[in-house]
């Protein structure tokens, strides 16, 4: 596009422009767009750039996961800043903490749908069902929105929102296959195999495109010299299967249809420690776990003269064959959720809006853990959004209407602000309400979950409260052609934080329940900076300082460490060969740890190191070597004896090929 010399576009325009919105002259100077800017939607469902868009946010770039050692999306995402991947599972089982906010608090999407088998798998012994759900060949980028934004989004986006961008079919064929192959040079077995095959073209021309993309995954078993329990897998054996297929209709310049269809297969294989344990309950039990999910959409796309328009509907289901000693017997599970919803947003004056409605329906059911047999619920949504301008000033106002038929309406409004300095520098900040209902195991009276490692019981609570939150947050970023950096405080005050009741010193009963009974303050302060010190060597690194706080008890909260910093070096030695340095700092943090009763100490830091070298042999054919946890770091003993251990020292081998 051309224009006048010192013409600049504030942040609201540069959106509008993107979405054909807003027309400008053609004049007589070209001010191209920077070949780093990347576009994101999440934060607004609209687009906007990195630096103007009005959140705190990050995106992984496909260039991003093909010069990593990535098997699914905690992976992917483990240097994003603010975010801190934590293992739930003493088998391996991980979950995506957002400044310091539980997994259960960060809603994953996929093409802006959610993604949720949460329900299935009530127990505690980890789920992270989603996060390998995805086929990593499939994905475009994947953009991370740290803080909540329960005014677009609605529940469960109370800590952030993860959004998996997949590639879209195009006119051209496009086709490629890989393998990797992952080798633990420390303790028993953990050897894990990768393949994958995309293809994706035009079936019809100018009218019908497709692509299927087929991942497969599997790791056995993996034992540590640190386990207490020798018989204890440090990793769980695991095996995963992912099929996405996707057609786009050109129904006319202006429309089209998209259907998707998936279906992902994850089994699940393991022995953990189990001491102490129960007097009948067994030191090392055997848990076997096979999901298999199917998931279909359908949506329609249109781009009028005054106006874009999103109808779509999406069908999810989730069967679970859950079978531990600790249950005392295989129990079947399946969720399914239906979605409908619609959005609208255009240009009005000077204001664009973005309004929508969603409804949507969960059915669990459950041959061992719900009285009845089966729970469900459904609730309904209508939201609103303005953005508009004064001058350099962008402010975006938004705001949420979530009727739950159980726990009546929560209102979410969300105040946003950005002003620009100059083209590369701007300041922004905001404030926002979420909430997070609780989840059907949680507030239904007949489901029970097993717990306290087989000894008890854990039954729902029709009488809890959703979880809220209120946010705040105030930064600054710099965006230049060869370096970048940026700052932002945070601080959130959450209040009726659901937990489960717990055993302590004298207090052993055999059924227990879930109780409003926290409240948590957490704040904290994020540094990035990116620059490129060569033509050919770049340096990118954040930090991450948390202060989180139990404010019923003054404790830290559980699992969330106080500083996390990444530093990235990378090396274009030649146009054949290219590396790349990734350094991690995870700072100490509290960890209850059953083998001392249940009593919490603190974990201290620890660090890694990887290396990745990427060979592109041809245009058609790339290599990639490398070495996670190059220093075999381990962690101490608090954590090795609640069972966290830190898979060692890997190296690993892959290839790709494209056709």
């Amino acid at each position: 596009m051309q224009f006048t010399p010192g013409f600049r576009l504030n942040p609201l325009q540069t959106s509008l422009l993107s979405l054909g919105l807003l027309a400008m002259p053609a004049l007589a100077q070209t001010d191209a767009p920077k070949a780093n800017e990347t576009m994101v939607v999440t934060a607004t469902q609209t687009k906007h750039t990195e630096l103007t868009a009005p959140a705190s946010v990050s995106v992984v770039t496909r260039a991003d996961l093909d010069k990593m050692n990535v098997n699914n999306i905690g992976d992917a995402l483990k240097h994003v800043p603010g975010v801190n991947i934590i293992g739930t599972n003493p088998t391996g089982r991980n979950e995506i903490k957002i400044r310091g906010m539980g997994g259960d608090y960060t809603l994953l999407l996929v093409n802006g749908k959610r993604v949720n088998a949460r329900e299935t798998l009530g127990s505690s012994f980890g789920n992270d069902f989603d996060l390998s759900s995805i086929p990593m060949a499939a994905i475009e980028r994947i953009e991370v929105i740290r803080g909540p934004v329960s005014s677009l989004y609605g529940a469960d986006a109370l800590g952030g929102v993860v959004n998996v961008i997949l590639r879209q079919a195009r006119d051209k064929t496009e086709a490629a296959v890989g393998y990797t192959h992952t080798m633990p040079t420390k303790g028993q077995g953990g050897d894990a195999n990768q393949g994958s095959a995309f293809v994706s073209g035009s079936l019809i021309d100018n009218t019908l495109l497709g692509s299927v993309v087929v991942e497969g995954y599997q790791r056995d078993n993996w034992k540590s010299e640190q386990s207490n329990n020798p018989d204890a897998d440090a990793l769980e054996k695991r095996e995963v299967v992912n099929v996405l297929s996707s057609l786009k209709w050109l129904v006319a310049d202006n429309q089209d249809i998209d259907f998707d269809l998936g279906y992902n297969q994850n089994d699940m294989d393991s022995y953990f420690n189990n001491v102490p344990r129960a007097p009948t309950a067994p030191a090392t039990p055997h848990n076997v776990q096979e999901l298999d999910r199917l998931s279909l959409g359908l949506t329609h796309n249109g781009r009028w003269q005054h106006f874009d328009s999103r109808v779509r509907y999406y069908f999810e289901q989730t069967d679970l064959m859950d079978d531990s000693q600790l249950n005392g017997g295989a129990a079947d599970v399946t969720q399914t959720n239906h979605t409908v919803d619609g959005q609208v947003s255009g240009y009005l004056g000077d204001h664009l809006l973005t309004s929508g409605a969603e409804f949507r329906d969960t059915e669990l059911e459950h041959s061992r853990n719900i009285a009845n047999g089966s729970v469900s619920a459904n609730q309904s949504a209508v939201y609103l959004q303005d953005e508009f301008s004064f001058g350099d000033l962008a402010l975006t106002l938004s705001g949420r209407l979530d009727h739950h038929e159980t726990y009546g309406n929560e209102f979410s409004p969300r105040a946003y602000a950005l002003y620009s300095l100059s083209d590369e520098w701007v300041l922004k900040g905001g404030i926002g309400k979420a909430f997070k209902a609780p989840t059907l195991a949680q507030s239904s009276e007949g489901f029970s979950t097993t717990a306290c490692r087989g000894a008890c019981q854990v039954i729902g609570n029709p009488d809890l409260k959703p979880e809220t939150a209120i946010s705040y947050e105030f930064g600054t970023a710099y965006e230049a052609d060869r370096f970048g950096a940026g700052v932002t405080g945070f601080h959130n005050e959450i209040e009726d934080l659901i937990q489960s009741d717990q055993w302590g010193p004298g207090y052993r009963p055999s059924v227990m329940t879930y109780l409003n009974v926290k409240k948590a303050r957490i704040k904290g302060l994020e540094l990035t900076g990116w620059v490129d010190v060569l033509d050919n060597v770049s340096l990118a690194g954040n930090w991450t300082l948390l202060d989180s706080e139990d404010r019923s008890t003054g404790d830290d909260l559980a699992k969330t460490p106080d500083h996390t910093g990444n530093l990235s070096l990378d090396w274009k030695a030649s146009d054949v060969v290219s590396a790349n340095l990734a350094w991690q700092y995870v700072g100490s943090q509290i960890i209850k740890v059953p083998a001392r009763n249940a009593q919490a100490f603190k974990s201290k830091h620890y660090q890694t190191l990887d290396v990745n070298t990427n060979w592109t042999v041809t245009p058609a054919l790339d290599f990639k070597l490398g070495i996670t946890n190059l220093t075999n770091t381990q962690r101490d003993e608090v954590a090795t004896d609640a069972d966290f251990i830190l898979e060692g020292r890997s190296v690993y081998a892959g290839v790709e090929y494209k056709l």
